[in-house]
């Protein structure tokens, strides 16, 4: 009887005790489960936010160079003049850039599948607008030059035809790259990737490591050109200003000018750097890799693209009347008789 005693009270103890470590492991799965629901809201929450801030800032970046734009078209000063006109293809060429890469950053936040084809054309369309920046401040900083240094030339080669050439010369070199990736691309790339869809990006169209290397060297050879170019403006515009006896305002504004655009041209070559870092986070974490890249699309490639034109424009005495009269609406007519003397 004792034994049968002692067998009951231990089955029962047995049956408590798995009770207990049941009713702690189901504890533990809602634990679990609470916290994994809870990250991917807090993620969830994130990403909207984040996708809301981005384009609230690309909505104000596309109107301030639209307000540039419009200012530009508004004065035949404007119009006619070789450094105005360079002016404004620089940010057509800025807010056209601007809505590609805004495409790009939105597909990829939301995880969005595209065709082979349509990636192509974007990717096409954003390598080439990539350059034409660098490269149109490059000209802008010839213009200059040409104005300082040469200035009996100057009303000769500063014509409204001689800015056109200039454009297309801009985009024909812009166009080199594009055209040598597109081809490395449909020249190695299977057949049957044409009829997929993928998670549309700049990097997909390198399939080899060597289209990588050949990429690297172009932009290395651009990079190198603009920068001794810029370079060989600013020193010849610092000289002609040392032995200028008059109109010394007009070289030191030049020679500033001429920084600023070298300021330019090392945000907007930047970005080619961003890629090396990213990958380098995305071994560590995932989250941080995506806030890496938003931080670096936000201050890299939206910022540069609407602020430094900005400056630039605000630097310009006659553009920042006409862009404030503007800007306001119309509403002071105080500057009403000086934008119509313009």
């Amino acid at each position: 009887i004792k034994c049968i005693f002692f067998k009951s009270l231990a089955l029962t103890y047995l049956q408590v005790f798995s009770l207990q470590i049941s009713g702690i492991t189901m504890a533990e799965n809602m634990t679990k489960n609470t916290t994994v629901s809870m990250n991917a809201i807090y993620s969830q929450n994130f990403f909207i936010t984040l996708m809301f801030a981005v384009q609230f800032l690309m909505g104000i970046f596309l109107y301030v160079n639209s307000l540039l734009i419009f200012t530009f078209f508004k004065k035949e000063i404007f119009r006619t003049s070789n450094r105005y006109i360079l002016f404004s293809h620089t940010l057509i060429c800025d807010s056209m850039f601007l809505v590609v890469t805004n495409i790009f950053f939105t597909l990829d936040m939301t995880q969005t599948p595209i065709p082979l084809i349509l990636c192509i054309i974007l990717c096409g369309f954003a390598g080439n607008l990539h350059t034409t920046t660098p490269l149109t401040l490059t000209a802008m900083s010839v213009e200059r030059y040409v104005a300082i240094c040469m200035p009996l030339r100057h009303a000769e080669l500063a014509t409204f035809k001689k800015a056109g050439l200039c454009i297309l010369i801009i985009h024909a070199i812009s166009s080199i790259l594009t055209l040598t990736v597109l081809l490395m691309f449909l020249a190695t790339a299977p057949l049957n990737f044409y009829a997929k869809y993928f998670m549309c990006n700049v990097e997909l169209l390198i399939v080899f490591k060597w289209q990588g290397h050949v990429r690297s060297i172009f932009y290395l050879v651009y990079f190198i050109v603009m920068t001794v170019t810029i370079v060989f403006t600013y020193i010849s515009i610092v000289q002609v200003a040392k032995k200028a006896s008059a109109d010394k305002k007009a070289t030191s504004k030049a020679r500033k000018t001429v920084l600023l655009h070298a300021f330019q041209l090392f945000l907007s070559l930047i970005p080619m750097l961003c890629p090396f870092l990213e990958l380098a986070v995305l071994q560590i974490d995932v989250n941080l890799y995506i806030s890496l890249r938003t931080f670096d699309y936000i201050i890299f490639f939206l910022a540069p693209r609407c602020l430094s034109p900005l400056i630039y424009g605000l630097r310009d005495e006659h553009f920042y009347l006409v862009f404030k009269y503007y800007a306001l609406w119309g509403l002071n007519k105080k500057m009403s008789p000086v934008i119509v003397d313009l």
